[in-house]
């Protein structure tokens, strides 16, 4: 049975939908009203409060830590600054993707990293010899996702801190409502937005702080349906949906690379050995055969399919997460699959991501992507768009600093 994260009793009591998953054991809102556009919408325009405790977390300490995590990472980890966050994967020997998440540099000795799954003994066993101790610290720290153009006038009412002057993918001890906490300018919808990290006691506290400095800014509390929207126009991927984990593939056919989820910008490979670091090499000289990419589908042909059963469009207020094939141009040729999907109701698109054969992946090329009315199966033009379908000047800018130019 799911457990209740530290802010629970606040949001069970906002949860007026009683709509709840499970989420690493925890309990997780979908939304909080009968549907979410309210929270999406408050995303987008104001800011949206979500709580994001059930992540799995982990520590590293000791001299050792920077180098026992570049050998971990795709990305070299010793070259991060301290008060630095970055966005990386990691791999097993043969290069295959095994999970993706954040580390963040909080010392010099002291590093934080996220998951989506439990790591322990994997960490431990790659750092195997290292003056390093790595410690699960998921049940220590509750953990808040502050996003939304409104989000940092909100925090600057209430940290001690000019959020102003925060930058892009950095992380900093901060103070709000008297309580000490962590707070880095991360997330996951693409837009201006902050991760809080804080004591599982100081947890009701900070979510009442943070709700009455926000009121004047319209934020809403937010669920998963509403992030998985805003996700999707980020173009980010999610482990379990658009890529298996390594570690749980039952078969080999289900298992990517980095470079095949969109993610090879988090491979460093020109250093010092790491985890796949060979095999990676030797895709990236031969090159990939599948690729990820963002897929926008024909509007006037979804029209013109429903119309042919006298129906209106169907438009969820949720994305889809049931993977259908995606063809050639000619409509009978399988080349991949879309994987995850919504109607967007900013860019008042139909989008979808996509893992198809690398010779098909070129923005501007016009796909066919299975499409379902009525219980038949049907296709509709799905053309490869560039990812991310959003990403506002906002997510970057710091107003307080000048030329602040940061990519992570």
């Amino acid at each position: 049975m799911p457990k209740p994260t530290p802010f629970h009793p606040r949001t069970q009591a906002l949860c007026h939908s009683y709509q709840w998953k499970e989420w690493a054991g925890y309990y997780a809102a979908c939304n909080y009203d009968a549907h979410s556009e309210r929270e999406y919408f408050a995303i987008r325009n104001a800011a949206g409060l979500l709580d994001v405790s059930p992540l799995y977390k982990y520590e590293f300490t000791g001299p050792d830590a920077a180098a026992v995590l570049a050998r971990i990472m795709t990305r070299d980890i010793t070259k991060l600054a301290v008060g630095r966050v970055t966005y990386s994967c990691w791999c097993d020997e043969d290069g295959k993707a095994l999970d993706d998440g954040t580390v963040a540099r909080l010392s010099k000795e002291h590093f934080r990293v996220t998951a989506s799954e439990p790591w322990l003994l994997w960490f431990r066993r790659l750092a195997r010899g290292a003056d390093v101790t790595i410690r699960d610290s998921s049940r220590e720290l509750a953990a808040l996702a502050l996003q939304g153009p409104r989000a940092r006038a909100i925090l600057d009412e209430v940290v001690d801190f000019d959020m102003n002057r925060m930058r892009f993918f950095r992380v900093r001890r901060m103070k709000l409502a008297g309580r000490d906490l962590w707070v880095s300018r991360t997330g996951y919808t693409g837009d201006l937005g902050y991760e809080l990290w804080m004591a599982p006691e100081d947890a009701l506290p900070i979510w009442d702080a943070l709700v009455e400095a926000g009121k004047p800014h319209r934020m809403e509390p937010m669920g998963l349906d509403a992030l998985d929207v805003s996700r999707l126009e980020a173009g980010f991927i999610l482990q379990g949906v658009d890529y298996f984990s390594a570690r749980f593939a039952v078969i080999e056919a289900r298992k990517s690379s980095p470079y095949e989820i969109g993610l090879g910008g988090t491979v460093e490979l020109d250093r010092a050995p790491f985890m796949g670091q060979a095999a990676l090499k030797a895709e990236r000289a031969a090159g990939s055969p599948w690729a990820l990419v963002a897929l926008s589908l024909d509007w006037e042909e979804i029209e013109r399919l429903y119309a042919s059963y006298d129906l209106p469009p169907h438009l969820a207020p949720v994305a889809w997460r049931s993977a259908v094939p995606v063809y050639a141009s000619d409509g009978r040729t399988v080349i991949g699959q879309a994987t995850s999907g919504t109607w967007s109701p900013l860019l008042k698109q139909s989008i979808a991501l996509a893992t198809v054969r690398t010779r098909h992946a070129a923005v501007g090329a016009r796909l066919k992507m299975e499409y379902t009315v009525e219980y038949a199966r049907q296709t509709v033009t799905a053309t490869v768009v560039d990812r991310p379908l959003f990403d506002p000047e906002r997510k970057r800018a710091t107003p307080g600093v000048k030329s602040a130019k940061v990519t992570g």
